[in-house]
């Protein structure tokens, strides 16, 4: 047997072993291991003919679709890393991230191109638009980025056309394979880099827990930028599962995709999960269903009874994780009905511990913070020793000398006598909501940008649909007669959806605290 040490080595294993197989479907398309990995193998050849180096960025800015996987494990073939942007992000976010980490490639469609254009010139080291759609499967290439562009745009058809080099760059499992982004405190989103051996043991520690095989068949609700999205792929790849693509946009599609596809895993965040309980699940979209799994958030008791209810063959994965470190946590579906609460007890390959702050470990009941241990740590954050040092920091309780790195999550946990963890809090800022993680300052720094307010403050508050709803504070600029209306009319045209927010609150001041910053404190308490 031939040694992982790639991503794109759980798709050249399983072609060789079942290439008649299906890997993918999306729509009315199924393509088979042995199908997309020439496909992959095409992409990686035309990356490598237009230059792509070891390690450059390939940024995938699509919805979900063959393509897309394709050209996710097209540039590690080629030895690139891969960049998933999520497809709902407008285009400043995305030609942050684009900026962020010097990508070199973008593989996109026409229309997301159009909305970019604008944008792209300050991404100086974009060298390559890739463009997908059309009805040959190639692309309009009439966007030329304007005059004075610095990037050629190609079809998607010519890429596979290409010609590669006679060798390749051959990674081994340290290299970064990919930078996923995830908001920051600081009102930046983070890049997260990802090496191949970060997402290898991920995919095989989330695959045996959860007992995924050849004959699952896994439906890929979350989006591919998201790591517990990415990992429908990877844990489906490492054992030859099935994974149906669905772009949803209402909760019937997700159902309707069960039904058809015969599918036996499902992982949805809580607000998605929350929906899927208060519909109608005809028997044929529950019958084959094997486990359904919930991250990105607690789930609600009320729904997960709910959904126990309308999957009665099926077992309930309740998980926690961190982009950091893929995955952290899950609680054995045998012990749902003693400790429903609990976000469980390590993934395997991992060390999860409890400790205060200046490392020593807590006692079973005592609140500390949360820090992982292990293969799935990642190298840090893209661009940025000063965060990295942060977050990433020395393994506590390791002996003298040991240069071993573990992520010091910032979350507040407790653990009970027989190792079972229990979320307490978050010891930043970040907003929780609809799965994501949102920054304050990142709405804030939109607001700010609309003109239209003095002060802003955007805070999370609990709420049973999303997690956390995002509430934006305000005080207007002179006498402009600011409206909740009007600074959400124009925050929806520039915010992701996940980003607006529920509510804005205007207001003559905001309470501040004795050194001068606004109290967020006392907002949050009047709030709730």
């Amino acid at each position: 047997m031939t040694m992982r040490t790639s991503l794109h080595d759980l798709l050249r294993e399983q072609a060789g072993r079942r290439a008649e197989a299906p890997a993918v479907s999306f729509k009315d398309t199924t393509v088979s291991y042995g199908d997309l990995w020439q496909q992959v193998r095409a992409v990686a050849g035309g990356l490598l003919a237009l230059g792509l180096g070891r390690e450059d960025r390939v940024a995938v800015y699509l919805d979900k679709r063959v393509e897309t996987v394709a050209a996710i494990f097209g540039a590690s073939a080629a030895g690139g890393a891969f960049v998933p942007v999520n497809p709902l992000l407008r285009a400043p976010q995305v030609a942050y991230i684009l900026a962020d980490c010097d990508v070199r490639v973008l593989v996109t469609s026409p229309e997301r191109l159009a909305q970019l254009e604008a944008e792209l010139a300050g991404c100086a080291a974009l060298e390559h638009v890739v463009l997908v759609g059309g009805a040959d499967g190639g692309a309009d290439v009439s966007h030329d980025g304007g005059p004075g562009a610095a990037y050629e745009v190609h079809r998607w058809s010519d890429l596979l056309g290409r010609v590669a080099p006679a060798s390749a760059p051959q990674p081994i499992d340290h290299d970064v394979a990919a930078i996923l982004y995830t908001s920051g405190s600081t009102g930046r989103p983070k890049g997260v880099v990802l090496s191949h051996r970060n997402l290898l043991v991920g995919a095989e520690s989330v695959s045996h827990y959860l007992g995924n095989d050849s004959g699952d068949v896994i439906l890929s609700a979350l989006p591919l930028s998201f790591d517990a999205g990415f990992s429908q792929l990877t844990t489906a790849f490492a054992v030859g599962a099935h994974v149906v693509l669905v772009n949803y946009l209402l909760p019937r599609d997700v159902v309707r995709a069960c039904a058809r596809h015969r599918v036996t895993g499902l992982t949805c965040v809580p607000p998605l999960w929350i929906q899927l309980a208060e519909h109608d699940w005809p028997e044929e979209a529950t019958r084959h269903l094997r486990y359904f799994a919930n991250t990105g958030g607690r789930m609600p008791r009320v729904t997960l009874d709910r959904l126990r209810s309308i999957f009665p063959g099926a077992r309930p994965f309740l998980m926690y994780g961190l982009t950091e470190a893929f995955r952290s946590t899950y609680l054995d579906p045998g012990e749902v009905d003693r400790r429903p609460d609990s976000i469980g007890r390590a993934i395997p390959n991992a060390e999860i511990l409890v400790v205060r702050p200046d490392g020593t470990r807590c006692a079973p009941g005592e609140e500390g913070e949360l820090v992982h241990r292990g293969a799935l740590v990642a190298q840090g954050y893209w661009g940025d020793p000063e965060r990295t040092a942060e977050r990433f920091r020395p393994a506590p309780g390791r002996p003298p000398g040991s240069r071993e790195v573990a992520v010091w999550s910032g979350d507040t946990v407790v653990a009970d006598e027989e190792g079972f963890l229990y979320f307490v809090g978050r010891r930043d800022e970040m907003i929780k909501t609809s799965g994501y993680r949102v920054s304050p300052a990142e709405v804030e720094e939109v607001a700010y940008a609309t003109g239209m307010v003095r002060d802003a403050v955007a805070l999370g508050v609990e709420d049973a649909r999303l997690g956390q709803k995002i509430v934006l504070v305000a005080t207007p600029t002179g006498s402009n007669g600011l409206t909740e209306a009007s600074l959400l009319e124009v925050l929806r045209r520039r915010l992701p959806l996940y980003m607006v927010p529920s509510q804005v609150l205007v207001r003559p001041e905001i309470p501040r605290s004795p050194n001068g910053k606004f109290d967020r404190n006392l907002l949050r308490e009047e709030l709730a």
